[in-house]
């Protein structure tokens, strides 16, 4: 065979190889699209947000097709992913609205910042973020996500803990944050 015939073989074959993860891709989003967006939507209950969460699960498909070498694990793989996006667009919905309730709580627009209030404001968020760098994991973590307003089923979940042992891991977070704000604040 020419070097010119082995060239536009070997051109030939990748073009194919090309054309097969395509179609591979897209079999697996025809075949799966619905069940990815009906399993995202069942978490996040907003369907806009489901095809968002379904857009990204595609994307991540996409970008990680050659290491799924198994087509059973597909359907598997790409409902897990789904799942793990939705929580983790409740938990960040969730995080950012509790800090916008209390931005709203803490500022009212009537009172006026002076330079004092700040001062003394920044001061304090600077001693309860001290004070929580001291708390040991997974108390600190449990103590935060509780304050977020996730129930001790969700803290369990996001942090793979037993819901059982929440409540004690809140509690003793609570304590040494307590301990150790009083220390800063010279309270102790």
């Amino acid at each position: 065979m020419s070097e010119g015939v082995k060239t536009l073989v070997d051109v030939m074959s990748e073009q194919s190889a090309a054309e097969t993860e395509k179609i591979v891709f897209d079999e697996a989003f025809t075949l799966h699209n619905r069940t990815v967006f009906r399993a995202a939507c069942a978490i996040v209950q907003d369907a806009g947000l489901a095809e968002d969460i379904t857009q990204e699960v595609f994307i991540r498909l996409y970008k990680n097709l050659e290491s799924i070498t198994n087509e059973d694990m597909l359907k598997p793989w790409l409902i897990r992913v789904a799942i793990n996006l939705s929580k983790n667009t409740i938990r960040g919905n969730s995080r950012a609205n509790t800090r916008e309730e209390n931005y709203v709580k803490e500022h009212p627009e009537t009172e006026e910042m002076t330079a004092e209030i700040e001062l003394e404001r920044r001061e304090t968020v600077s001693e309860v973020n001290t004070a929580l760098e001291k708390v040991k994991e997974p108390l600190r973590s449990c103590l935060i996500l509780k304050h977020q307003g996730l129930s001790y089923r969700e803290i369990a979940e996001s942090l793979s803990l037993t819901e059982t042992s929440i409540g004690t891991y809140i509690a003793r977070g609570k304590k040494e944050f307590i301990r150790y704000y009083g220390k800063i604040g010279g309270d102790a």
